[in-house]
């Protein structure tokens, strides 16, 4: 979660077709469309998330992959895509939302994931995918032995892997070739490359490392769960999946050594203690486990009950600390000078929420996903803060504030993003080429909007003075609730390639299922999304060049992004689902790609 050099070209998804999804909706007999969930004039309690135990964990996603090529054919897909499942939410009612990885003729397909909406009774009510494409490659181009990547040198580097490229214009073979080694900062690298298999030319790339009783260093005395075995107590919460704290002692590969103790009393409250920062470590992975399974029923970072382990005392000086879904695992360095370890409960669960979001909508770790994985992150840490109601570091809207690395106070301000001198109060066209740690400054003001409200406050001693980016104010609903809708948005609407545009949309979905589209909450939601320039107050046209804002008469061979508005026979209607209009599909015909504004 370092804070690295910085402003996003707005992600017009220009898809060829959106066939298979209205084929699709034809034969299975529901709403035609992708994204477009059913209005709900008020809101729903069942549409909370279900407590779900890791075994009910386990039988839903059984039973999803034993569906899942019933899925495929349903869905019309075509004869070599196939569906992989990656997750399952419940919610209260009984709904399902299963989260598919897509492959073509056996390779993987990046960019193809897509979420299946199911009734209590399994019925398919609606699918939402950013991409819509028809999936059609050559795999075998003759092409194919001379553009092959050769395989990294460095340490932990992985041998290029064939798949299909499905986040650009069209679908492309392609190579994905992952460079180990360490960054400048000594973070390890999981660099991700993307090269066309046709041409040899890079497409993109992404990093795949996501950075961001005791005498704990910042959380006072804490109780801890431990093992007794053979005389020594192990650093081991069986209660919490079995997470255990494990010392580097300064090396960077490996587990390292399970912490241990003779009495069972841990640290002294200093840095100069060993095991003050696995203290530290092991109150902020328990309190981040209880968070996300008391709030929202979810048993660990997988939902399966498996708890990740952590890693204390990285390197020399390592001023960081980081989330590798490889090792699943989380990792702290000590700060300069060994003197500062980066376990503060707040960078914490940020960094474990990078494993909540892979194992859901998977948000791609670059342009406007990258920094809505950030945010994600930032969010969720701050209402693990807020929710643990710790004495010796009460909750609030900062990042990072005890760890001082800067020199000049927190890492991040959710209030006002732009006082740490780089991060984004508000969207611009630019915020896609920002930095991620940057750009991630637009949702957490959202967040902080719709939990506080905008103007001057004082929330646990610190003051706070949120501006909006029309100047005008915004009515904060409350951080639970704020939360609520944050986390429904990324495990049921969310998908990897979601810009802040889409996050709108799945945000007010998310509204809407739990509280209603004519309530207050819902029309907040829309509003704090205006105050950082995303899309349009409740009633508010807005000025033209905003995402979401009029762009025009509806045509046919337009290329329309969700949030998009457009005038048709003289009524206004707000684009759903980013698509380009085909003959006929205006947008009273096609109510799953339009709504009536």
């Amino acid at each position: 979660m370092r804070p690295t050099t910085p402003g996003r070209v707005h992600r017009r998804v220009a898809t060829g077709s959106a066939l298979v999804t209205v084929a699709a909706a034809a034969v299975l007999g529901m709403q035609a469309g992708p994204a477009a969930a059913a209005p709900r004039p008020h809101g729903d309690p069942g549409q909370l998330p279900a407590k779900t135990s890791a075994k009910e964990y386990k039988a839903l996603v059984g039973q999803a992959k034993a569906e899942q090529d019933q899925t495929a054919s349903q869905l019309k897909l075509g004869a070599k895509v196939g569906l992989k499942v990656k997750t399952v939410v419940k919610d209260q009612d009984g709904t399902t939302h299963t989260h598919y990885l897509r492959t073509y003729d056996g390779l993987p397909v990046l960019g193809g994931d897509l979420i299946v909406h199911r009734n209590k009774a399994g019925a398919i009510e609606r699918v939402s995918q950013g991409v819509t494409h028809r999936l059609k490659v050559d795999t075998a181009p003759k092409t194919l032995a001379s553009t092959k990547p050769a395989t990294p040198k460095a340490k932990g580097s992985q041998a290029p892997r064939k798949v299909v490229w499905m986040n650009g214009d069209k679908p492309v073979l392609a190579w994905e070739t992952v460079a180990g080694g360490t960054q400048k900062d000594g973070t390890p690298s999981r660099l991700h490359v993307i090269t066309d298999a046709t041409t040899g030319k890079k497409i993109t790339q992404w990093q795949g490392i996501e950075t961001g009783t005791g005498q704990s260093e910042y959380s006072g005395t804490v109780q801890l769960n431990t093992v007794n075995s053979g005389g020594y107590y192990y650093l081991q919460d069986n209660p919490r999946g079995g997470h255990t704290t494990y010392n580097l002692n300064g090396g960077t590969s490996g587990q390292g050594s399970v912490m241990t103790d003779t009495d069972d009393n841990w640290g002294d409250g200093t840095p100069y203690n060993a095991q003050t920062a696995g203290v530290d470590a092991a109150y902020g992975a328990g309190q981040t486990w209880d968070f996300y399974k008391t709030v929202f029923g979810r048993s660990g970072i997988r939902g399966d009950g498996v708890g990740a382990y952590s890693r204390v005392h990285y390197s020399s000086g390592y001023v960081n600390a980081f989330w590798d879904d490889g090792c699943f695992c989380m990792t702290y360095g000590d700060g300069q000078g060994n003197a500062q370890p980066l376990t503060e409960l707040d960078v914490a669960g940020h960094e474990m929420t990078h494993g909540v979001t892979s194992n859901t909508a998977g948000l791609e770790y670059q342009g406007e996903s990258g920094g809505l994985n950030e945010a994600t992150s930032d969010i969720m840490a701050t209402a693990i803060e807020f929710w643990s109601n710790n004495p010796s570091d009460p909750g609030d809207y900062l990042i990072g504030e005890k760890l001082n690395i800067s020199g000049s106070g927190p890492l991040r301000y959710m209030d006002q993003p732009s006082k740490d001198g780089s991060s984004l109060d508000y969207w611009s066209p630019n915020a896609g080429n920002v930095d991620v740690h940057y750009s991630s400054g637009i949702a957490n003001h959202f967040f902080y909007l719709l939990s506080e409200g905008s103007g001057s406050k004082v929330i646990n001693g610190v003051r706070y003075d949120s501006p909006t980016a029309d100047g005008q104010p915004v009515t904060g609903i409350g951080r639970d609730k704020a939360a609520a809708v944050w986390y429904k948005a990324l495990t049921e609407e969310m998908r990897p390639s979601t810009d802040y545009a889409d996050a709108r949309r799945a945000t007010l979905a998310a509204a809407s299922a739990l509280y209603g589209e004519s309530s207050a909450e819902y029309a907040s939601v829309a509003n704090a999304w205006a105050g950082v320039n995303v899309g349009d107050r409740v009633g508010d046209p807005g000025d033209p060049g905003d995402p979401g804002d009029p762009g025009g008469t509806w045509a046919a061979g337009t290329a329309y992004n969700a949030g998009d508005v457009v005038t048709y026979d003289g009524v206004s209607y707000r684009c759903l689902q980013a698509h380009t209009a085909q003959p006929g599909w205006t947008p009273p015909n096609v109510p799953a790609l339009w709504e009536r504004v």
